[in-house]
């Protein structure tokens, strides 16, 4: 079984359009599908923002993927967590096994919108835990009442449940998170980076995993990369500058707040700034070689993200030169429906 997931990218690309992909996607060898979730795209150029909540019952009805959110972030802007763990109930509930709810921290280009303070990243921090508590009790089928620093939940209780809860998986690229997420949840997502900073997360990751109890290698570890795959290296290069000036942005980007200062600053992006950010090649044998890299350093899911507009293109170049040749660990856990943490949240 592939364990390579196909990244649809809301902020690009209509949903319509990324519903057909995913479907060619599954006949072309891939397993899963990460499907961001955000309410601007980072530049206008990209053109696209649909609410991905409403297209994932879409995708569950149309193919067999397993799928996922990267990432909802349920601090109390745009979602409540209560809200978010009935949708994610619900997924689970009609889907079973095949759905995990990916969340995180969020950014300021999506959550600015409801007109409050956009916290510091520690607040930020310490409000997913805390909606992580929240959604966890919820899991448990109970009624729950929760009155904490940053939520409040009053007699509630989710009626329609999976007979397992859909695993939790932390996006985090920052070692005192990874280690939380080990401590607190089922799996890991984080983006790409070097492999220094990707041995730190996945080994504060497994200690906070061992410190609760759990065998980390029975827990999923994910990664999405941002690869520019084209007929020429020069093509490749130009869809990266062209349609995902953000991958070249080597600073943080969570405090940004509108598309139009990522078009701003998409003026100084040359292509030397995506080294070690997005892999910009027409060689399929390099693609495959970065992707067996990862899966070697430990990591059981990979969703790739082709940045340029060629997606139907790069599904079928990957089908045939690049799945086929990808070497798995036979007992690689995926995320399938098995969230222990919330039935231990319910103790």
């Amino acid at each position: 079984m592939s364990r390579l997931g196909y990244s649809a990218s809301f902020e690009q690309f209509h949903p319509s359009d990324l519903l057909r992909w995913c479907q060619l996607a599954e006949q072309e060898g891939f397993d899963s599908v990460l499907a961001a979730d955000h309410f601007h795209p980072w530049t206008p150029e990209q053109g696209q923002s649909g609410f991905v909540w409403a297209w994932l019952g879409a995708l569950g009805a149309t193919t067999r993927l397993r799928f996922g959110t990267g990432v909802t972030p349920p601090i109390g802007f745009r979602y409540h967590p209560a809200i978010v763990a009935q949708a994610a109930a619900t997924l689970e509930a009609m889907f079973p096994g095949r759905f995990w709810l990916g969340i995180g921290a969020g950014e300021a280009l999506n959550e600015h919108i409801v007109g409050r303070y956009w916290p510091e990243p520690a607040e930020r921090i310490r409000m997913l835990i805390e909606a992580i508590e929240v959604i966890q009790k919820l899991f448990t089928g109970k009624v729950i009442r929760h009155e904490g620093v940053y939520f409040k939940v009053e007699s509630a209780k989710l009626y329609t449940m999976p007979d397992v809860p859909p695993p939790i998986i932390v996006g985090t690229a920052g070692p005192y998170m990874a280690k939380k997420t080990g401590q607190l949840c089922d799996g890991l997502l984080t983006p790409g980076a070097n492999d220094e900073k990707l041995r730190l997360l996945l080994s504060r990751f497994e200690e906070g995993a061992r410190a609760a109890g759990k065998d980390p290698r029975r827990m999923p570890r994910m990664i999405q990369v941002h690869v520019s795959w084209a007929e020429t290296d020069e093509q490749a290069i130009e869809n990266a500058l062209r349609e995902w000036p953000n991958g070249g942005m080597a600073f943080p980007k969570g405090d940004i707040r509108n598309p139009e200062d990522f078009q701003a600053m998409a003026r100084l992006v040359r292509p030397e700034h995506f080294q070690g950010r997005v892999l910009m090649t027409s060689d399929l044998d390099r693609h495959g070689e970065f992707l067996q890299h990862l899966i070697d350093l430990g990591f059981t899911e990979i969703y790739v993200h082709n940045v340029g507009r060629n997606q139907e293109e790069f599904i079928r170049a990957y089908g045939r030169a690049v799945i086929p040749h990808l070497r798995w660990p036979a007992d690689a856990p995926v995320a399938q429906a098995m969230s222990p943490s919330a039935s231990r949240a319910g103790q």
